[in-house]
């Protein structure tokens, strides 16, 4: 059977990111300002790499595809083994396939979920998503503590309005100097750090425009994207996404004991649905959302909850960004990748059960804020969205 396309799976896979599977000659052209070979390097190193360990490529032919060959080169000359690369939609290039992904072509899906335990490492490179049937299996697998993946995904650009910005080629020079400048070490240690401090402490969020909530975490997982995808940090994994590592990496997430979650969030005007709501503020009891006022487009929020069920009105995760390296800029500021840059905070909406959280149902928002103050306790962490400590 064809492999389907629109499910996940859970490995150490490596998966290359893109929008799309036609891509521009500008496109082409911004891929000649990236080092694929150190890339490739940079990517092995941060997951280790133990004698014998089995890497497989997931990705979207396009931009990118001169950082399959460096992998596969990278893999070869290091102590574990290329399993190949798969490709999220067809046709399959000729240049990706290996005698493992063409095997796996004419298994069914129960077949090929098996099949895919042994690969230990998955990468997600640009255009696989979870949404794809591969990737779909490959999370199941890490549900069940088999593997781990690396995702590059190479996006998660947005603009300070939250809207999905392009990836340009200052961004993409952007990220490649993130990733090999970032001090990956003491990246981890601050996390720790920030965990530590959690643990027993009530975690209030205030921004200038009313947001005011608080929260515990007690002994719920404190995901660390350190940069460390070896496979000793994966087996210290208590969820899903602490067998993800992103690269870039940055952020520290938790989804917070759903009863303990209190208070307001006033958002920054953004779309939801296709409407730009301005002046939104929810309140939350005991995690779920009791009421809510906007000054403009307040039927556009309604509508994306009730389409969403009760996990839309449900408080999902709590996210700081850790990494100096993708602090947003002072001059034309942006948001880079998903807010893990230092002091940005993430307070999200809906299905936490990939966290370790209670509430599940599909739906998931997130929401950025680059103005936040993060109190731990009667300690400040971060001040007006800058990282203090």
């Amino acid at each position: 059977m064809r492999i389907k396309l629109l499910r996940n799976t859970v490995f150490v896979t490596l998966l290359i990111f893109s929008s799309c599977s036609i891509f521009s000659d500008q496109e082409n052209e911004k891929a000649k300002e990236l080092d694929f070979d150190a890339l490739a390097e940079l990517l092995v190193e941060r997951m280790d790499l133990q004698l014998g360990e089995t890497v497989l490529l997931v990705g979207l032919p396009g931009r990118f595809d001169p950082l399959v060959s460096a992998l596969k080169n990278q893999v070869d000359s290091s102590l574990g083994e290329y399993l190949g690369a798969i490709s999220v939609f067809d046709p399959q290039p000729e240049e990706w396939s290996s005698a493992f992904v063409d095997a796996a072509s004419d298994l069914n899906d129960e077949e090929l979920k098996e099949y895919m335990k042994q690969v230990d490492i998955g990468i997600m490179l640009p255009g696989a998503s979870p949404e794809h049937e591969i990737y779909a299996m490959i999370q199941d697998n890490l549900n069940e503590g088999v593997g781990r993946t690396i995702h590059f995904h190479w996006a998660g650009a947005y603009g300070l309005n939250g809207l999905v910005a392009d990836i340009s080629p200052e961004i993409d020079l952007f990220y490649q100097e993130v990733l090999f400048t970032t001090n990956y070490r003491q990246l981890g240690r601050n996390q720790k750090r920030f965990e530590d401090a959690m643990r027993d402490q009530l975690i209030n969020v205030t921004t200038p425009g009313g947001t005011d909530i608080s929260f515990r975490i007690g002994d719920r997982p404190v995901t660390k994207q350190s940069g460390d995808a070896s496979a000793a940090t994966a087996e210290l994994a208590r969820n899903l996404i602490d067998r993800e590592m992103e690269l870039p990496s940055g952020a520290v997430r938790v989804a917070p004991i759903e009863t303990s979650v209190n208070g307001r969030i006033a958002f920054p005007d953004a779309v939801w649905d296709t409407t730009m709501v301005q002046g939104l503020v929810l309140t939350f009891e005991a995690g779920k959302v009791t009421d809510m006022t906007a000054s403009r487009g307040i039927e556009a929020v309604q509508k994306v909850m009730n389409e969403g069920g009760e996990s839309a009105r449900s408080f999902r995760e709590f996210a700081l960004g850790m990494n100096p390296k993708l602090a947003i800029p002072e001059e034309n500021p942006w948001i880079p990748y998903f807010g893990y840059g230092a002091g940005v905070v993430r307070l999200s909406l809906g299905d936490n059960s990939e966290l370790g959280g209670n509430v599940s149902g599909g739906f998931v928002r997130w929401n950025f804020f680059v103005d936040a103050t993060v109190k731990v306790g009667e300690e400040v962490w971060v001040e007006n969205g800058k990282l203090l400590k």
